[in-house]
């Protein structure tokens, strides 16, 4: 008994804590807002280290490889599984809208938010680069300190011994930010609880008014997706054996993606959870944190349930090829644009509303509709990118992978 509560004493305190925070959202409602500052200090400190750590991760580990075609497979590989889910996510959802179609009229309930919307060119230069180096700490310039990293990896590895030092650099700094987020995960029971506290409180009786049948949708969908796609994709990466293992070290991560609702913020749970299944290494830290950033099948499932209900808000047809070609073509690229952080999609809305030529009017239902399916969309998003890894490894080392990991 004494060996099992050390084994599992982590997720026994973290589940402990969501479940109390829970209860406290249910009996107290509003009143727990309170509780929120204690939330956000958590997730303040995921959000300040998470930075390095990926930028460490993704250098280190591509300056640490000395087979420059093994990474250009495993990119390509990567590319065609982050494509393919978000593609199959989207069927998914355009099918259950078929047969649960959302009909009812959708109340525009106003947002304290200002959008303000750029240029498309302009969107583009700020998603993929900064014009100063400092802007590149910040989590709104994920994906252009992504794509630094990637730099910086590649050209430690074309130094050679010139810049074994920097590389030794690189790997320290890895293993240092991998303790500071050890410790931060100390007070995630704390954190976490806050967080969904707040989250069932103010939340909670939402789920039940005009959103409910776009919500029981989604999260239908979503549930469905989460455990039958997703155990398919273990099987298909690892067999019997890589089913048990995902779903054995996906505890975690899954409850820091709902308490956080933040892909980024998650980064460091899905990082240990892939070194416990056995993905090398080399794919673990380039898969997950690309994944925060470029590959959210959350997202997609979203975006479809968005679409659709405001075709039904403007009594418009979501059914014909044309508007359905339009949709799979908008979750790829809003899955690609959306942040990693809690409510990014607000930047996919604003480009879901202009494609279709819709009027402003049509934005505040999306967005709270956006906002409601935060959790169950992190969920999706962010334990996407382990399996994803999974299905990466299965492709790039062949199937006996896990055996090779072992």
């Amino acid at each position: 008994m004494n060996s099992f509560y050390q084994n599992y004493k982590g997720i026994i305190w973290l589940m402990t804590g969501i479940f109390a925070g829970s209860l406290a959202g249910l009996f107290f409602g509003e009143k727990v807002q309170i509780l929120k500052p204690v939330g956000d200090i958590f997730l303040n400190l995921l959000f300040t280290a998470v930075i390095p750590l990926v930028f460490f991760s993704i250098a280190s580990a591509i300056g640490n490889l000395k087979e420059t075609g093994k990474l250009s497979k495993m990119m390509a590989v990567m590319a065609l599984v982050f494509l393919s889910t978000i593609l199959i996510s989207a069927c998914l959802t355009i099918f259950a809208v078929k047969v649960f179609p959302v009909h009812e009229t959708i109340s525009a309930i106003p947002l304290e938010q200002d959008i303000v919307k750029k240029p498309f060119g302009e969107q583009l230069t700020q998603l993929f680069t900064t014009s100063e180096f400092f802007e590149l700490l910040s989590r709104k310039s994920m994906l252009a300190m992504i794509i630094f990293s990637v730099l910086t990896g590649f050209a430690t590895l074309r130094s050679g011994e010139s810049g074994s030092a920097f590389s030794g650099f690189l790997n320290s700094g890895n293993e240092v930010f991998k303790q500071i987020f050890i410790l931060i995960m100390k007070l995630a029971p704390v954190g976490l609880g806050a967080y969904f506290a707040y989250q069932v409180g103010v939340f909670g009786p939402q789920l039940f008014g005009t959103y409910a049948h776009s919500l029981g949708l989604y999260y239908g969908t979503g549930a469905v997706y989460f455990i039958v796609f997703f155990s398919l994709y273990a099987f298909v990466a690892g067999g019997v054996k890589g089913f048990r293992k995902y779903w054995k070290y996906n505890i975690v991560p899954s409850a820091t993606a709902i308490g956080t609702c933040s892909s980024i913020a998650n980064i460091p749970a899905n990082l240990e959870a892939s070194s416990k299944i056995g993905i090398p290494d080399y794919i673990a830290k380039v898969t997950i944190p690309l994944g925060a950033t470029l590959h959210k099948d959350g997202s997609s499932i979203s975006s479809i349930i968005k679409m659709a209900v405001v075709f039904a808000l403007f009594g418009k047809s979501f059914d014909n090829a044309e508007t359905i070609a339009i949709a799979l073509g908008m979750t790829v690229l809003i899955s690609i644009v959306e942040g990693g952080i809690p409510n990014g999609g607000y930047v996919g809305e604003l480009l879901l509303i202009s494609a279709y030529g819709f009027p402003p009017e049509a934005l505040p239902p999306a967005m709270i509709i956006g906002t409601l399916v935060d959790p169950m969309a992190t969920l999706l998003n962010s334990t996407g990118d382990t399996v994803a890894a999974m299905l990466v490894s299965r492709f790039t080392e062949g199937k006996n992978w896990m055996s090779k990991a072992a």
